[in-house]
């Protein structure tokens, strides 16, 4: 007890509180768009915490998030398209962890902004639901790459949304089934994190403080998702993509010069 107390005093009580309400924000905004959250914590936690503990600590926030995200949406979840998704994705979630501290992920990211400021055009503004039929065996190898990736740089929910907008998923089953995904993922991510030291007690903190502004933003969220029809969400989901790859050229557009 002392020692976490001694801890705890080590750490300025804005980034405490910054955390939470970043975190409780983000996710309002991931719960009525479809994901997200994670990526608009990027940049605030980079600032709060340094660029290189941001990954692990909003991967550990967005895994607590998803505890709580599961239980209020558990009856929307298609299990059917998370067998195929999960196994592989827990095989690159843990060969990212491994390679964590080797690769530069200016480029991936630098990359999926600009494939997630496309998607505005994809899908006409809005105007059409799909672009492309995404068979359920076609997650085998999406939930490698997705996972790979995003145990790299922290978060990239956005990225995943077209493909299953493309499967016929929307609004309620589209969330719950994502994060039904990402839950079984972040097990072997924080797990990973763990076994190869990338989470220290400093860390730990972190993540647990803006996972519980997460949860709160879930709940409040589920709220506002309720009373938005699907073309409303369809919508608010591209919008979300194309800020999300924004914000991911303009934090990486360094890695071309």
């Amino acid at each position: 007890m002392d020692s976490i107390l001694n801890l705890l005093q080590t750490i300025p009580t804005w980034h405490l509180v910054g955390l939470f309400v970043a975190g409780m924000l983000a996710f309002i905004i991931s719960i009525i768009s479809g994901g997200g959250g994670a990526i608009l914590l990027i940049p605030v936690t980079s600032w709060m915490i340094g660029a290189t503990a941001a990954a692990p600590v909003i991967n550990l926030a967005t895994f607590v998030s998803n505890g709580s995200r599961m239980y209020l949406f558990w009856h929307d979840i298609d299990w059917s398209l998370t067998k195929y998704y999960v196994p592989s994705a827990l095989v690159g979630a843990w060969l990212a962890a491994l390679i964590f501290s080797r690769l530069d992920a200016g480029w991936i990211q630098l990359l999926i902004g600009v494939f997630l400021v496309s998607t505005i055009f994809q899908y006409k503004f809005g105007k059409v639901s799909k672009t492309f039929d995404m068979p359920k065996v076609g997650f085998i190898p999406l939930g490698f790459v997705i996972a790979f990736m995003s145990t790299l740089v922290g978060g990239l929910g956005p990225i995943l949304n077209p493909f299953y907008m493309n499967s016929g998923l929307e609004k309620e089953n589209l969330i719950a089934t994502k994060t039904a995904n990402s839950f079984f993922v972040g097990i072997i991510q924080i797990a990973s994190y763990a076994f190869f030291g990338l989470l220290t007690a400093k860390l730990w903190v972190y993540g647990l403080v803006l996972g519980l502004g997460a949860v709160i933003g879930n709940i409040i969220g589920k709220r506002f998702l309720a009373g938005m029809s699907i073309s409303q969400f369809r919508v608010m989901l591209l919008i979300l993509m194309v800020i999300s790859g924004l914000i991911m050229i303009i934090r990486n557009i360094n890695v071309i010069f």
